[in-house]
C-alpha cells in the first residue's frame, strides 16, 4: 500500500478524485493541457496564456471592498518586508535572538496605540474577524454577562466567526438595527436590548461606508457596559480616535496599511485596548527594557496564552499571529507618516464622493442610498439585479461591487461600491460607461 493509498483509507475515501467533490463539476477540469516534454520557460509562458483571460485587479479596476481594499502599497514596504529577517520570521521564543523582530513589533504597537488612541496595543490578531471574536470574551472577562451586541448589517463572516467563538462561555450575539435613512445605528432599537449585556460593538465606518456620528453617544448613554469600535485604519487619518469617544477595545482589519488583497489572506487583526483591561487582553505584549549591561532590550512583557500560563488562566488559544503583516504596517506607517495618511484619507473619501455622484445621475441608479457622510464606499441601488450586474461589468474588464442581500438579506436589489486612492478618473470613467449601458 502507498503513502497516497494510506492516507485515502485514514480519510475515508476512494480516490483522490473525492477530495475535490465540494467543486461543482462545471467548472473542474481534466488537467491542465499542457504537453509532456516542455522546457521550463515554455510551461511558463503556457501557463500565463491560460491565467491571461483571470480578471484581477492588476488589469481591471476593483471596486469591491467590504472589508479588504485595493490600497497601494509603497515599493518600500515589500522590499522590507522581503527582507529573510523578517520573512523568515516566527513566533520569538527565544527573545534574546530576536531583538529585530521584537523591536519591529514593538513599533508596530507604537505607532497603531496613537493611531488608535488606545492605551495598549497587542501584535497581533489573525483578522479582523478573529480579534471580534476576542474582544467579546474579553468584553465577558470584564463584565460577566451573556449577551454581545452587534449590528444586523454586518459582514455575514465576521458573524459566524463570532459565534464560534461565543459558543464556549455560552454567549448569544444579539443584533440591533439601522436607522433607514442614514444607515447608522438605531439607538432606540439598541435601548430595548441592553438586559444582560457584556459589549456592544459598533463600526466606524460601518458596513455601508457610512461616518455614523451616533457612535459618539453610546459610552455617554450605556457607560457602565464596554464598548467595542471596528475601524478602518486609513480613515483614522481624518476620523477622531475612538479612544478619545470612549472605547474600551478597538479592532480593526490591517490589510490596507501596507499589505495587497492577497485572495483574502493573510491578514492582520489589529487589536488595542485601554490599560485598565490590559491583564484580560489577548495576545501578547512587547515592550522596552535595559539589558545587564543597561542597553535598550526587547522582551515579551504580557503572554496570556495557553502555551505560557495554565490553560484555565489563558486569555486565548491563538497561539501565533500575523507577525510579518505586522511589519508592513509599521513600514507603511513610518513611509506615508501623518501627513501622507491624512492625503490618502482625504482621496478616498474625494473619489467616494465623486463616484456617488456620478452614479446618481444615471437612470436606474440610486446612490448613495443612505444620507450620511461616507468615507469610501457606499450603497447603490439598482434596477438591474446584483448579480446580473456584476456579470455585465466583468465582461467589461471590471470587478463590480458586493451583493449586500448575502450579508443584509432584507437589502435586496443593493451593491455595496468601493473606490480608494488607487482609482484614476479614468477607472471611474469605466465603470460609468457600462453602467450606463445597463441603466
Amino acid at each position: 500500500m502507498t503513502i497516497d493509498d494510506r492516507m485515502l483509507k485514514e480519510l475515508g475515501v476512494e480516490d483522490v478524485e473525492a477530495l475535490f467533490a465540494d467543486i461543482p463539476t462545471d467548472i473542474r477540469k481534466a488537467g491542465l493541457t499542457v504537453q509532456n516534454g516542455l522546457d521550463e520557460h515554455e510551461v511558463v509562458r503556457q501557463i500565463r496564456e491560460m491565467l491571461s483571460s483571470d480578471l484581477n485587479s492588476e488589469k481591471a479596476p476593483c471596486f469591491l471592498g467590504a472589508g479588504i481594499y485595493d490600497h497601494f502599497v509603497p515599493a518600500a514596504v515589500k522590499s522590507i518586508v522581503m527582507r529573510s529577517e523578517f520573512i523568515t520570521s516566527y513566533t520569538p521564543y527565544q527573545a534574546e535572538i530576536s531583538q529585530g523582530m521584537l523591536h519591529s513589533m514593538f513599533e508596530y504597537q507604537s505607532l497603531v496605540s496613537e493611531l488608535i488612541g488606545m492605551d495598549v496595543v497587542n501584535s497581533s490578531n489573525y483578522d479582523a474577524s478573529t480579534a471580534l471574536g476576542e474582544a467579546a470574551t474579553m468584553c465577558h472577562r470584564i463584565l460577566p454577562k451573556k449577551r454581545f451586541l452587534i449590528p444586523e448589517a454586518m459582514s455575514w463572516e465576521k458573524k459566524s466567526v463570532l459565534r464560534n467563538y461565543l459558543w464556549g462561555p455560552q454567549m448569544e450575539a444579539f443584533e440591533y438595527g439601522y436607522d433607514p435613512y442614514t444607515g447608522g445605528i438605531d439607538l432606540n432599537d439598541l435601548a430595548t436590548k441592553m438586559d444582560d449585556v457584556s459589549g456592544i460593538y459598533a463600526e466606524v465606518p460601518n458596513f455601508f461606508g457610512t461616518i455614523d456620528p451616533t457612535v459618539l453617544e453610546l459610552k455617554k448613554r450605556f457607560p457602565e457596559v464596554p464598548l467595542v469600535i471596528g475601524i478602518d485604519p486609513i480613515s483614522l487619518g481624518l476620523l477622531t480616535p475612538p479612544g478619545e469617544y470612549g472605547a474600551d477595545i478597538v479592532i480593526g482589519e490591517g490589510q490596507s496599511l501596507g499589505s495587497s488583497m492577497n485572495f483574502g489572506g493573510p491578514l492582520l487583526g489589529i487589536f488595542g485596548c485601554k490599560k485598565e483591561h490590559v491583564r484580560k487582553m489577548p495576545g501578547r505584549l512587547i515592550g522596552m527594557t535595559r539589558d545587564n549591561t543597561g542597553e535598550r532590550a526587547f522582551c515579551m512583557t504580557l503572554q496570556t496564552r495557553e502555551q505560557h500560563i495554565r490553560r484555565s488562566k489563558a486569555t486565548s488559544n491563538i497561539c501565533t499571529n500575523e507577525a510579518l503583516m505586522a511589519v508592513a504596517a509599521a513600514v507603511y506607517l513610518s513611509v506615508v507618516g501623518p501627513k501622507g495618511l491624512e492625503a490618502i484619507a482625504k482621496a478616498n473619501i474625494a473619489n467616494a464622493r465623486n463616484l456617488m455622484a456620478r452614479i446618481d445621475e444615471l437612470d436606474g441608479f440610486d446612490a448613495p442610498v443612505f444620507k450620511a457622510y461616507h468615507f469610501n464606499e457606499f450603497v447603490v441601488r439598482s434596477v438591474v439585479r446584483p448579480e446580473k450586474l456584476n456579470k455585465h461589468l466583468a465582461r467589461k474588464g471590471i470587478i463590480g461591487g458586493l451583493d449586500i442581500a448575502h450579508h443584509v438579506p432584507r437589502m435586496n436589489e443593493h451593491l455595496l461600491f468601493a473606490t480608494t486612492e488607487i482609482h484614476s478618473e479614468a477607472d471611474h470613467d469605466r465603470l460609468i460607461a457600462a453602467l450606463r449601458e445597463v441603466a
